[in-house]
């Protein structure tokens, strides 16, 4: 299933996730290497005919956030690389031969983690995700204004690395993609707007385009994550963290008046402003 577009009218433009978007495009194109992650293949001669999937790998390496990293601290030595095979060794075992020599050792490992969140496998990987918070991110961001959205955003990534890496903590694979931060979104827009319709593409033997409500769509996608093929090189867990994340905020923010006063944009805590868990309420004929 699809998203195309919802039925859930904002009252501004979504300067932040536009801006989001046209970043994490521009970093695609511009700046982040195209070519194919090459493992076992990151400190080797540049000069060959697979010169641009060797770019790509150093670059994923050098500025991406890698598990390992991240429970250590410190950047990945020579002797952790993995191979081509899969995995390397995570370890830091002191006095173990080449533990002292890091392949990239000025690379701030905690930065890699905001940076990851900015970087794409694929056009697909990078399309799909941009699709997703443009759909759900412009009502998160007109009802939590462009600070506070950007704030939930950058966490709502920060957490679902971490969810991964909890799973994952001797990973030495890189973790590249907005995916967490988007689910962090849909999270929340799950809780805030569970009846919105989503005009939604279905594939089920035939191409299908429908209106189906949010709480049935991120629903379906949330359970769906549980599915994904370990070997799919996907980091579900993030998506998962990132996503319960989302809801636990939103949970938060709809019981709670005082989070409510302290999250939410003044014409939204208006009496005469429509009630936002009822926004985009299904009508007759939706599914």
């Amino acid at each position: 299933m699809i998203p195309l577009r919802d039925e859930n009218p904002t009252r501004r433009v979504p300067v932040v996730t536009v801006v989001l978007i046209v970043l994490n495009i521009g970093i695609y194109f511009g700046l982040q290497p195209q070519g194919q992650q090459l493992l076992g293949r990151v400190d080797t001669d540049m000069a060959d005919p697979n010169a641009a999937d060797r770019e790509a790998t150093r670059f994923n390496f050098e500025y991406a956030a890698i598990p390992c990293e991240v429970t250590t601290g410190e950047p990945l030595s020579h002797d952790e690389l993995p191979s081509a095979s899969g995995e390397g060794t995570c370890s830091r075992d002191e006095g173990r031969p080449g533990s002292e020599r890091p392949i990239f050792p000025d690379k701030q490992v905690w930065l890699a983690v905001v940076f990851s969140m900015f970087f794409h496998g694929s056009l697909l990987h990078l399309g799909g995700n941009m699709l997703f918070l443009w759909v759900f991110g412009n009502n998160i961001e007109d009802h939590l204004g462009p600070v506070r959205y950007l704030l939930f955003y950058l966490v709502a990534g920060i957490v679902a690395t971490g969810a991964h890496v909890v799973v994952q903590p001797d990973s030495t694979i890189p973790l590249v993609g907005a995916s967490g931060a988007v689910a962090g979104i849909m999270g929340a827009y799950l809780v805030w707007f569970p009846n919105a319709p989503v005009l939604t593409v279905l594939f089920f033997f035939i191409v299908l385009f429908r209106e189906i409500s949010a709480k049935w769509l991120l629903g379906f996608w949330f359970i769906s994550q549980f599915f994904v093929n370990p070997n799919a090189g996907v980091a579900w867990m993030a998506h998962v963290g990132g996503f319960v994340f989302g809801a636990l905020v939103g949970l938060l923010v709809r019981s709670s008046g005082a989070a409510r006063q302290l999250a939410w944009r003044d014409r939204y805590l208006q009496p005469t402003s429509p009630d936002p868990w009822d926004q985009g309420r299904r009508r007759p004929g939706r599914w």
